[in-house]
Parts: C-alpha cells; structure tokens; sequence
C-alpha cells in the first residue's frame, strides 16, 4: 500500500476525538479534516458569558456596572459623564438642563430677574460659543454662569459674591477669578465671530443712557401709589409728575459723560438718579431713601453713595437749572 493510500485508510478510520479551534474554523488535530465551522466547545473561561442566555449575559453586566458605581471615585466620574451627556445633548435640543439652572437661580429670591428676552440672548450666547469650542464639563458650566452674569450684572442689585454663593449652593465649583476668566473667553470669543461689532464710545454712551433711561422707567412705574398717596390730591396727578421725572431724567442724562456712566451698575444708578430728582421737587420728602430701597431693593447706602456722585456731576438738586 502506498503512502497515500495508507493516509485516506488512517483519515477515514479516524473518530474526531481531537478537535481545536482554529480560527473560525473546528479542525481535527489528528487528520486535519476541518469538521464544523463556529461549533461551540466547552472552555475553560470563567466569565460564563459565551454560554449563558443574552438575559443572564445582561444581568451580569447590570451587576458588574453597579458594583463599579459603588466606588466613590468611580461613581463621582459616572456621574460627570451622565451630566456632560445631558448638556451636550441639550446644546443641540431643548436647551433644558440650562432652563433648569436659571429656573434654580430665581429660587434663591436674590432678585435674579430674568425676562423672555434676556433668556433667548443668554441661550443664543451660550449655543453659538459650544458651536466653536468643546470644554470640559466644568468649563461648560462656568462658561454659562459667566453668560449669564454678563448678561444681568448691570441690571441686578445682587453682588458677584452673592451670585457665586448661590452657584456654588447649586452645585457648581467656580469662584471669581473663573468666572473673570470666563467673561473674558466669551468677549474674545464674540469679537472673533464678529457676532457683537466693536462700537465707538459715542455708540456705547447712547446705548448705556437708553439701558439707563429703561430702568428708570420700570423702577418709578414699580412705586406703589398706595405709599405715597397723601402728597397728592389723586393718582392723575402722581402719574403726571412720573412723566416729568422722567423727561428730566433724560436731559439730565444728556449732561453726564460717557467716562462717568463706565463700569456702572445701571440699576443702582437708576435708583440713584430717581432720589436725585426727587430732591428737585418742591416737596423732597416724597422720594425718600426708605421708598427707594424698598421698590429697588438696593440699601439706602448705595442710593445715598450714587446720590453723591450725581450730585458732584451735576451740582445741587434744589439748585438746579435746566
């Protein structure tokens, strides 16, 4: 017999006892004859995955993550990430997460008043900055309270202390310096865009005495008639002296420079203004400091210091010409 005969006589007895895996090919590893392909073996692993159900394969996987989640440190991470997910998903969607963080902030009740249309400018700030930068989740979150300072700080009676407190009450680590930080990448950011134009000093001083002349205006229109109702014969009367606090009010404006009204808070400046105008009354003693600081809610200190300044500018109230 030849050798090749002797070969298919020893293949052809051959019982496949001995198989392995070669690949995704069951070979036998006495005749080499390739049996089965993807036929399952017992193994020796451990895990169990391969041979149990897609159900116990889950549960598993369920349990192994738990135990992870258990590590704080681990957990902590876990935690970052479901959050970081949510505010990248909502940067494309519904804005949410960031609703729920200044729905948050006015629960405080630190005077945080933030209207429909400072809400869509804040949100369109915020979308239009994640469009050409990916941070970190601590920088997304700093970068929206930076956003969102901006756009209220001139306008607010609270304290940047009192707005990061309140931050930091909310979960978030930031402190001034970050937040100094963060307003600066959002303004370069702005000029690089070419989204706000730079404007001439003369621009920003017509547009800070119109934001000046607006709360003016709201503040005089929150005093209660109820309060000072015995210095006039009707509320007719109280109305007509609003509107010509307010036609002073802006001639007055007219008579102040661009290098005073830098770096104002506008709001507590409005509430000054409106105690100095009052001092031109023929009755001073219907604007006082108390009224003032009860409808702006800014302390008579304040009013009283923003008073001073006006009156440096321009001259004694009850001197006053026009």
């Amino acid at each position: 017999m030849t050798r090749e005969n002797q070969h298919d006589t020893d293949s052809s007895i051959c019982t496949h006892q001995n198989l392995i895996q070669d690949g995704p090919f069951i070979v036998c590893k006495d005749c080499g004859l390739i049996v089965d392909e993807g036929l399952e073996f017992d193994t020796s692993s451990s895990s169990g995955y391969y041979s149990d159900s897609q159900a116990d394969y889950e549960r598993k996987i369920r349990v192994s993550n738990s135990k992870a989640i258990q590590d704080p440190a681990i957990k902590q991470k876990y935690e970052k990430l479901k959050t970081l997910d949510i505010w990248y998903r909502d940067y494309h969607t519904s804005f949410t997460e960031q609703k729920k963080t200044i729905a948050l902030f006015k629960s405080y009740g630190i005077g945080l008043t933030i209207d429909n249309t400072k809400y869509m400018t804040i949100k369109d700030n915020y979308l239009r900055y994640n469009k050409y930068h990916r941070e970190t989740y601590q920088n997304m979150i700093i970068i929206f309270l930076a956003i969102v300072w901006m756009e209220i700080k001139d306008v607010t009676n609270i304290r940047i202390e009192e707005y990061i407190r309140v931050s930091r009450e909310l979960g978030h680590k930031v402190n001034k310096k970050m937040l100094a930080n963060a307003m600066e990448k959002v303004l370069r950011t702005e000029v690089r865009l070419d989204k706000k134009k730079l404007k001439t000093p003369k621009e920003l001083e017509i547009d800070i005495k119109a934001k000046i002349m607006i709360l003016f205006q709201k503040d005089i229109n929150n005093i209660p008639y109820e309060l000072i109702k015995d210095h006039f014969q009707n509320k007719n009367e109280f109305e007509r002296l609003k509107i010509d606090m307010q036609l002073l009010a802006n001639k007055l404006l007219k008579r102040i420079t661009y290098s005073f009204l830098q770096n104002l808070n506008y709001k507590a400046f409005a509430a000054g203004l409106i105690y100095y105008i009052g001092q031109t009354l023929e009755n001073p003693k219907i604007f006082t400091q108390s009224l003032i600081e009860q409808t702006s809610k800014f302390s008579s200190t304040t009013i009283r210091k923003k008073f001073h300044n006006l009156k440096d500018v321009l001259g004694d109230p009850q001197e006053l010409t026009i």
